[in-house]
């Protein structure tokens, strides 16, 4: 079996047009969150009448708040549902889901390393490279596996493996 590290074979990695949807589609959620983020604070500013945290994150023209702002959607948004279900809305959309190199569900730090990676400046480009992966794969050792092909290769796996046993 043609395998990038144990139980993860490369034909059923996530294609680099896969990932790219992915991205976008997670870059338009992101964008809703961040908006009905905004809503929610200038609601929570006109009710109590303070309007400190919506002019910091929202009304200024700072390029750090700006920048502070989307990370903190992106952590929550990454943390959150790739935790709990090893998936983004992208991935959903696309049928794709995350795996640990040994492929298994990752664990909320595997996550968390992940979504960390994802700050660093143009890694959401970094996917188009030779291999597919992204800086945020390889940090974190995760792929973005087609879950199909990925399921059907742990039960051919599996197969095999109670052939070798009625063997025994």
């Amino acid at each position: 079996m043609n395998q990038t590290h144990n139980n993860v074979p490369k034909d059923v990695l996530a294609s680099k047009g896969i990932r790219f949807a992915n991205l976008i589609i997670d870059y338009i959620v992101q964008i809703v969150l961040g908006a009905i983020l905004g809503i929610v604070l200038a609601l929570l500013s006109e009710l109590t009448g303070s309007y400190a945290l919506y002019d910091i994150l929202i009304e200024s023209d700072s390029r750090l708040s700006d920048y502070l702002f989307g990370a903190f959607i992106l952590l929550i948004y990454f943390n959150i549902i790739e935790t709990f279900t090893g998936r983004s809305i992208g991935k959903l959309i696309t049928k794709t889901k995350i795996v640990t190199h040994e492929g298994l569900k990752p664990t909320f730090s595997d996550i968390l390393i992940r979504t960390l990676s994802r700050l660093i400046p143009f890694e959401q480009l970094s996917f188009l490279g030779q291999d597919g992966k992204g800086w945020h794969d390889s940090i974190s050792k995760t792929y973005v596996v087609d879950i199909e092909k990925f399921e059907a290769k742990i039960k051919i796996k599996q197969g095999i493996e109670e052939i070798g046993q009625i063997g025994d």
